[in-house]
């Protein structure tokens, strides 16, 4: 299969990449290289003539994204806006990678994939109209919205938490902020199940289970060996930040259990991202 892969350098685009690069003839599309924002990546992608999009390239500074929203409606809209054209110039399927942050936050319980999203910061915005756009353009489409991804080598929560606790010797964590730590190599393998069962639609994937991000900063400790670091559970009233986060943003995975797709703990998979650390992997 020819598969175009958008923002391949990234934590989910390499993850992908390793998944596929046996057996299909892979196209990657990134900066400096390749721009989604400008309108000839749309004959980069016809040119080559995919028979598969996935289209995990973003802008996922969430702070950045309130501090300047231009960009990241141009990265996020503009740039999906232009993979959707390609998709529908070749009549490919086209896979789009999305957010828990397109809802509040705001009920004790998990949102389902039917659930109507109300976005309350900048990064979520954008991302739900690079929904929207995908929604309006394509009939052959798969949304997956995901949450706290992590894999080796990415600047994500895991690698910020054992840099600041190697760097000050004592943490402070908010403990009202939950969601899904989700591993980039098992949601890639859940992505390539999905765009082999042709079942078109929304789907929630993120490892099971929920924690505060201060349990995860404490799994996370544990596993790094240095749980003699200290860790204070804190408010996020006390952690001034310009994004406001959904403070419960969970994610129920119906549709993809329903098709067989689930993903394993993500306690099991905080432990695999040690382990292929300690490998150098």
């Amino acid at each position: 299969m020819r598969i175009v892969i958008t923002g391949h350098k990234g934590q989910l685009g390499k993850s992908l990449w390793k998944l596929l690069e046996e057996g299909n003839n892979l196209l990657g599309l990134d900066i400096p290289e390749h721009d989604i924002t400008e309108p000839k990546i749309i004959d980069a992608i016809v040119d080559f003539k995919p028979h598969l999009i996935l289209h995990p390239a973003a802008y996922t500074n969430v702070d950045g994204c309130e501090e300047d929203p231009e960009t990241a409606y141009r990265v996020n809209v503009l740039g999906t806006w232009h993979i959707a054209l390609a998709a529908q110039t070749t009549d490919s399927p086209m896979l789009y990678v999305s957010t828990n942050e397109v809802f509040p936050g705001d009920r004790e319980i998990p949102y389902f994939e039917w659930d109507e999203p109300r976005p309350i910061n900048a990064y979520a915005r954008s991302k739900l109209g690079g929904e929207r756009v995908v929604q309006s353009l394509l009939n052959k489409f798969y949304i997956v919205r995901t949450a706290w991804v992590f894999a080796p080598g990415g600047n994500n929560f895991v690698s910020k938490i054992t840099r600041a606790a190697e760097k000050y010797g004592a943490l402070k964590v908010v403990d009202d902020e939950f969601g899904s730590p989700t591993y980039a190599p098992d949601l890639a393998e859940a992505i390539v199940k999905l765009t082999k069962s042709d079942m078109y639609g929304i789907y929630h994937f993120t490892n099971s289970g929920v924690c505060s991000r201060y349990e995860y900063a404490v799994e996370i400790l544990k596993l790094a060996g240095m749980e003699n670091v200290p860790i204070t559970p804190i408010p996020s009233s006390q952690w001034k930040r310009l994004s406001t986060p959904p403070k419960r943003s969970i994610l129920a995975n119906m549709a993809g259990a329903s098709i067989g797709i689930t993903l394993r703990p993500w306690q099991e998979a905080l432990a695999d991202y040690f382990e292929k650390l300690e490998e150098g992997d």
